[in-house]
């Protein structure tokens, strides 16, 4: 199922303080909107993302844009948050998407494994929300402040975003609430005669809606993070051939590397020092040769694979560096469009991600011609 997702980012947060929107307030370096956005666009169940923003705010959004390494896509929001989401519908259209997933940009800490629950209750729901539960004894208030009586909390949940949705199931809801306006999407299924479940949400993934949730979340991430590097080492032998792999780009230089799967040295290289990061021994345990499954196949579904342990070890990818070693062919030329695949496939910024390219002075098999080596280097952040 190919996913969608809206970033609801058009409010102006005036409870949150701060002198501008609250969605461009930054935490330890970096605002709220680029910390929503890097969030989902690392996840590879995401295939597209839309902002829904103010036009006032074009300025702070190109800041975003720097922040993110990338122009993100952006649509004007309307005067409610339905208007805003219903804009953000009409995009997802275009994008060829299955399902969507709408979320607030006050909420900068939604985790990888949270997005995966949400993607695969989707196979079996058409409208799911993150919810958590109710801790705090609840009571209801009469007009005066007098407490008249208390509230059952173990029926209650508290919902939270991204909240996941079949896009024509959306569409259809927005369709029946036009010119209504609703506190969520939940409720614009709901109030269209629809379905709803839940997934557990997190106490993590909180919004930012005062000055006192700033302070806590300044607080939490100063907090000291660990940072581990992984290295990676992989040789394949080079044939005449009408294609090659390397780093996610097809070259067509009259040569092939030899191997079980597509022999991408490259990728190869980066998953196995992805898995380092994630102390999640090396690809042959994950893919082995011997198996018929991998021949053939193609070696970014190894690295995806890695990057998943890593996110499941408490690890985010911050920064790769390949090092190609060759005397042909000759890896100039392809040098951007390998850097900007292997960014896309690690959900990084093309900032963060480094192709080079070097010789052994004819010495050894590949100064030989013989074969292709490459070497990676990850950092990632655990926490």
């Amino acid at each position: 199922m190919k996913i969608g997702a809206i970033i609801v980012a058009a409010g102006r947060g005036e409870r949150a303080g701060g002198g501008i929107p609250k969605q461009f307030r930054r935490l330890a370096g970096k605002s709220v909107l680029a910390r929503s956005y890097a969030a989902l666009r690392a996840h590879p169940a995401i295939a597209a993302i839309v902002l829904v923003t103010n036009p006032q705010d074009t300025a702070l959004l190109e800041g975003v844009d720097k922040e993110v390494g990338e122009t993100t896509v952006k649509i004007p929001g309307g005067a409610t948050r339905s208007d805003s989401v219903r804009a953000g519908l009409a995009a997802m259209t275009q994008a060829g998407v299955d399902a969507v997933m709408v979320h607030d940009a006050a909420r900068p800490f939604v985790s990888a494994d949270l997005i995966d629950r949400l993607a695969t209750a989707l196979e079996d729901h058409a409208a799911i929300i993150p919810v958590i539960p109710v801790t705090d004894a609840l009571m209801r208030l009469s007009a005066s402040g007098e407490i008249s009586e208390p509230v059952d909390r173990e029926t209650l949940g508290a919902a939270q975003t991204p909240q996941a949705f079949r896009l024509d199931t959306l569409i259809a809801a927005h369709e029946r609430a036009a010119g209504a306006s609703y506190a969520d999407d939940a409720a614009v299924i709901r109030a269209a005669g629809g379905a709803v479940f839940a997934v557990p949400g997190e106490n993590g993934n909180y919004k930012l809606t005062r000055p006192e949730d700033f302070q806590r979340a300044e607080a939490e991430m100063m907090s000291p993070a660990i940072t581990v590097t992984g290295q990676g080492f992989d040789v394949h032998r080079l044939e005449p051939a009408d294609r090659m792999w390397l780093c996610g780009v097809e070259l067509q230089e009259g040569l092939g590397l030899v191997g079980h799967s597509d022999a991408d040295a490259g990728l190869h290289a980066v998953t196995d020092a992805v898995l380092g990061c994630a102390g999640a021994g090396d690809i042959g345990q994950h893919f082995p040769p011997s198996d018929p499954q991998w021949r053939g196949a193609a070696s970014d579904k190894f690295l995806l694979h890695a990057l998943k342990l890593l996110r499941e070890a408490g690890g985010e990818i911050v920064h790769a560096d390949v090092t190609l070693i060759c005397e042909r062919p000759k890896i100039g030329k392809y040098r951007d469009a390998m850097r900007t695949r292997l960014a896309e496939i690690l959900g990084l910024p093309e900032a963060r991600v480094n192709i080079k390219a070097t010789t052994t002075e004819k010495l050894g098999f590949t100064g030989r011609g013989e074969g292709l080596a490459a070497q990676a280097i990850v950092t990632a952040r655990m926490t």
